[in-house]
């Protein structure tokens, strides 16, 4: 029988154990992007891929057991901007990381992370295996103990989110363990950044922080309604699925009301603002006349696709 705590229906989990083999939680794809690099064999950036391909999908981030179907689809693209001057195998580089989940009863998967970072700084060594202890993040290299914090960070915000989607506030173990990466994040001096609250207001340190703080509590609990109380049900109860989420828009504009410009909100509608766009949508235009300004003020980089369901 499944482990995982998540409270899915009976058919769903007996379509689940109808596949006979477990697997790991996460079913990443990499691709790396290298043309901006002179001077490195191809064969490097081949075995970048299959060794982060191996590190995400291989390793097991949680004591539940996954079924082949549950698995947590992860699409991660590293640019390589440049070579570090101090290190012949450093690069700086740029990681867009998408996530999705599975939405009940539907050929759709609903996005649970999509976010660009571009603070990564790391050493990779062709033949040197990649290597990560939740209780000793910073090994005796920090350019190659880097690269495995930042993927381990992702990966557990990325399983936070998903436990969060299934329960409320489910994945607060996971989002403690991406905490504990920041707590004890590898240092080397200019090289490497984003875990830090006074390098930026907006970086690692800082997600994870409004994550775990009680003024976001109500966020996560739209999270929870929008994909267990409404999407999982939008088959069976579309009317009621639909108003759920627009229900959550006001919540989220009194968040933004206490806690202006905060970096998880903006996190929040990088991840969902196409999705919003389109329930939106299919709402009434007296539902459009209210809620459009609302997600327009708070999501100002997105405000035109919502604008454009006045017109």
């Amino acid at each position: 029988m499944l482990k995982r705590i998540k409270q899915l229906s009976v058919l769903w989990v007996v379509c689940l154990l109808s596949v006979s083999s477990y697997a790991q939680e996460l079913n990443c794809k990499v691709k790396v992007m290298h043309e901006k690099i002179q001077g490195v064999d191809a064969q490097v950036y081949t075995a970048m891929e299959r060794a982060i391909t191996e590190f995400m999908n291989a390793r097991k981030w949680t004591s539940d057991e996954y079924d082949a179907a549950e698995k947590i689809d992860i699409n991660i693209l590293i640019n390589l901007t440049s070579r570090m001057s101090t290190d012949a195998d450093g690069f700086n580089a740029t990681l867009n990381i998408q996530a999705s989940r599975p939405v009940y009863n539907s050929g759709y998967s609903s996005p649970i992370l999509n976010h660009m970072d571009r603070d990564l700084a790391f050493k990779y060594s062709q033949f040197t295996q990649m290597q990560f202890d939740d209780n000793r993040v910073s090994g005796s290299n920090a350019l190659e103990s880097n690269l495995t914090a930042v993927l381990a960070y992702y990966a557990y915000i990325i399983l936070g989110y998903d436990y969060d989607s299934f329960a409320p506030s489910g994945g607060t173990n996971y989002f403690k363990k991406a905490q504990n990466i920041v707590n004890n994040a590898p240092e080397q001096g200019k090289d490497i950044i984003g875990w830090k609250a006074v390098e930026s207001n907006r970086n690692r340190f800082w997600l994870i922080d409004q994550i775990l703080s009680p003024r976001f509590l109500s966020l996560r609990g739209v999270w929870y309604s929008m994909h267990r109380e409404a999407l999982d049900n939008m088959y069976i109860k579309p009317i009621e699925a639909r108003q759920k989420i627009l229900n959550g828009i006001t919540t989220l504009s009194q968040v933004q009301k206490e806690n202006p410009s905060s970096y998880v909100l903006q996190f929040f509608f990088n991840t969902k603002s196409d999705e919003l766009t389109h329930i939106l949508a299919q709402a009434s235009r007296e539902e459009k006349v209210k809620y459009v300004p609302m997600l327009s003020a708070m999501d100002v980089p997105n405000a035109g696709k919502y604008n454009a369901l006045l017109k």
